[in-house]
């Protein structure tokens, strides 16, 4: 026996170290590690052979084991459920109150299958509730204490030990479930992308053969013919924008992390995105013309990224610049850090508040049920993700309606390289 003195010294190291399993429980968000480091700590505390975790489910309305110091081979009793009648465990859980059993060959409850299943044979048990908040997280159990009786100490060691976990379980859980939840939102996400991609592609091919025989059409066929050609060519460049936008929605909340840049030359990302569109400013009769400084300019950029970018606004100038209509891109150096490029047209125009804006995501700036272009009304919001995941900055400009519009993105220059001595 130990004298008060020991008994003191005794209490003062355990609460001591429940107050250092409080910091690691709380700081320990995977489930699995926190329960083997709960049953280690509880089966020390107690100066037990042995502990368990047993983890109440909402759902199916079991307490099963989720966890188990006694030995390896009843590793197969993870995640298997123990009866709430018959059983001890059952017992300090449907009753949510402490049970001590100091030889369960003597108490009717001990479940005996458990022995069954494993090489390790139970003798004595103590087992406490877990509760968060009310809410039942399940049963904490050491098992074979190698000093008997249990006594007063270890109920209220366990019982601190048993709060503590529960909280930090819960926790866990909740992490565990919140990572899943993402999980499947990814895989939800991937199959969008996915069907978007392929869809996309395939519906790109005969509206191809459509713009291509509504354009011939157009072209040699009497007054009659030639308007219903219009008509179908009209509705499919339609479609194939809302298409390109489809395709683009997933670059919304580009970041910079998916950024590879390159040193390319602005005067073939410009030429790229015209060839791009020549389909679409062909159909409506747009001239489309680029205007460059005889200086080459060398940007750092995504080209692939810039390109889409080029390539929205470009279609955002066809969609809302009547036929025959004229487009203009210009670059310029602005200064030793940056280039300047502008999509000038001549098309309907923007009011200052169309202005404010025109970059926010799915804003239209018809009115929905009077609508005549079309469009998702992602383009320019898809323009200024991809801009600014480079830096850059992007704004639009126009003199009022009816009198066209600007837009114009700034984008980082390459950069010599200092050569140190």
């Amino acid at each position: 026996m130990l004298d008060k003195t020991q008994q003191l010294e005794r209490k003062i190291d355990v609460l001591t170290q429940l107050a250092q399993i409080s910091n690691v429980l709380n700081s320990q968000l995977e489930l699995q590690p926190l329960l083997a480091y709960l049953m280690d700590a509880a089966a020390e505390i107690t100066d037990s052979e042995a502990a368990s975790v047993l983890l109440w489910s909402h759902q199916t309305r079991e307490l099963s084991f989720a966890a188990t110091t006694t030995s390896t081979a009843a590793l197969n009793l993870i995640g298997r459920p123990v009866p709430l009648e018959g059983s001890i465990a059952g017992m300090i859980m449907s009753e949510q109150r402490i049970i001590q059993v100091d030889d369960v060959n003597n108490n009717p409850h001990h479940y005996a299958k458990v022995n069954e299943n494993t090489d390790f044979q139970t003798r004595s048990i103590l087992g406490v509730p877990m509760t968060s908040k009310d809410r039942p997280i399940g049963v904490l159990e050491v098992l074979n204490k190698r000093a008997l009786p249990w006594t007063s100490e270890d109920v209220d060691y366990l019982a601190i030990l048993a709060a503590q976990a529960a909280v930090a379980i819960e926790s866990a859980q909740l992490v565990q479930a919140l990572q899943k939840a993402n999980a499947e939102l990814n895989e939800v996400d991937k199959l969008k992308n996915d069907f978007i991609s392929i869809a996309s592609h395939e519906l790109r091919t005969p509206l191809g053969v459509i713009l291509g025989y509504a354009s011939f059409l157009q072209e040699t066929s009497s007054s009659e013919v030639n308007e219903h050609a219009t008509k179908v060519l009209n509705s499919a460049l339609q479609l194939r924008g809302i298409i390109e936008d489809m395709t683009n929605l997933r670059y919304l909340k580009q970041g910079q992390s998916e950024i590879h840049r390159e040193a390319i030359s602005l005067t073939g990302l410009l030429s790229e995105a015209r060839n791009d569109i020549l389909t679409l400013s062909d159909a409506k009769g747009h001239k489309v013309e680029i205007n460059l400084p005889p200086d080459e300019i060398m940007v750092y950029v995504d080209p692939i990224r810039i390109g889409m970018a080029l390539t929205n606004i470009l279609n955002n100038s066809v969609r809302f610049t009547p036929p025959n209509g004229r487009i203009m891109m210009e670059a310029e150096m602005r200064n030793s850090q940056e280039a300047w490029v502008t999509v000038s047209d001549n098309g309907i125009g923007l009011t200052q508040e169309q202005m404010d804006r025109v970059f926010e995501e799915f804003y239209q700036a018809e009115d929905h049920m009077t609508r005549r272009y079309g469009g998702l009304g992602i383009g320019l919001s898809i323009v200024k993700a991809l801009v600014e995941a480079h830096g850059g900055r992007v704004w639009a400009s126009s003199p009022g309606l009816n009198q066209g519009a600007s837009f114009t993105f700034t984008l980082p220059l390459v950069q010599p390289v200092e050569n140190n001595p």
